[in-house]
């Protein structure tokens, strides 16, 4: 196990290093922001462990127990402000993750998508995300309301690269979109990573011969992924279990999202605010791949690496 204190410097560190060597100076006019860059990325992707339960409760943590290292630490909802407008640095600080635990070299990625709910789906009104989160099915959770969320995994359980819709969104339609961004990069999206060195492998939610011609077509993306049962070219029951084998690296990485880093209990109240929790979950994820394999341990064992 790492102490609190060691793991947090290590993260703190790596993250400095990141954004003194791959982002743009901060300018911005006004006063200087009571955090810098990095101690707010850092402290964004630390806070995403489960066990403090929430936001308020990370804060709380840190305003009694991190105020030696971070001293200028401002109240809650400037702190908060300061993650959403360091969304995007946070983003990019896990895809370069990805790039360092050797991403670009894996054989193939697993795309799969994940139900995120961000309300009680029997509540009347529209909620915070109006008009940007609704009503969708999940065989995990049946209907809820919020997000479908969509990841790229690697065979080693690096993300390298995720995006998000509204619920009602089908597989196929995330990964059109998401495939587009990886292809043809935007700054405004650097969550999605890069593309995919080989194949991606896939569930039937992504099924159809006239998808994979697209994708493969307009942006060089190849997904694998079994016919429907009521196909008629079926696949033999042991190619169908092989993938299912393949598949299940992405569905262990949901697994730690939603356990570990407390992503089915967050209820985000605007869009910026569920993106930055997205990334800092990515990040930490990542991050946490990287300092087991420093140390020496399964890359994946997340429960007992912090001694809290």
């Amino acid at each position: 196990m790492v102490p609190v204190d060691t793991f947090l410097t290590f993260l703190y560190v790596l993250v400095d290093d990141f954004c003194k060597a791959h982002l743009a100076p901060e300018r911005r006019p006004g006063p200087d922001a009571a955090l810098s860059r990095s101690e707010v990325v850092a402290l964004s992707v630390f806070g995403q462990w489960g066990v403090f339960g929430s936001e308020r409760g990370f804060y709380r943590y840190a305003a009694r127990r991190l105020r030696g290292a971070f001293p200028t630490l401002p109240d809650r909802s400037q702190f908060n402000r300061l993650q959403r407008a360091h969304r995007d640095a946070t983003a990019a600080f896990f895809v370069h993750l990805a790039g360092a635990l050797g991403a670009a070299a894996a054989a193939y990625e697993a795309l799969d998508g994940s139900a995120v709910p961000t309300r009680n789906a029997k509540r009347r009104g529209g909620g915070w995300l109006d008009g940007q989160a609704d009503i969708g099915w999940s065989n995990n959770l049946g209907w809820y309301e919020g997000v479908l969320l969509l990841l790229a995994v690697t065979p080693d359980g690096v993300l390298t690269g995720l995006g998000f819709g509204p619920a009602s969104a089908r597989d196929h339609q995330l990964a059109e979109t998401f495939l587009a961004a990886r292809s043809a990069p935007d700054p405004r999206l650097p969550a999605v990573g890069a593309p995919a060195a080989g194949p991606y492998v896939a569930d039937k939610g992504f099924e159809g011969r006239a998808h994979h011609a697209r994708w493969r077509a307009l942006h060089g993306a190849d997904v694998i992924n079994p016919p429907k049962r009521n196909s008629r070219q079926p696949w033999p029951k042991a190619l169908r279990r092989w993938l299912a084998g393949v598949r299940q690296i992405v569905e262990t990485v949901h697994d730690k999202l939603h356990g570990a880093f407390r992503l089915r209990a967050e209820r985000p109240h605007d869009l910026t605010g569920l993106q930055a929790r997205l990334a800092a979950k990515a990040a930490l994820h990542n991050f946490c791949i990287w300092l087991n394999a420093q140390l020496g341990r399964d890359r994946l064992a997340f429960a007992d690496l912090v001694a809290w």
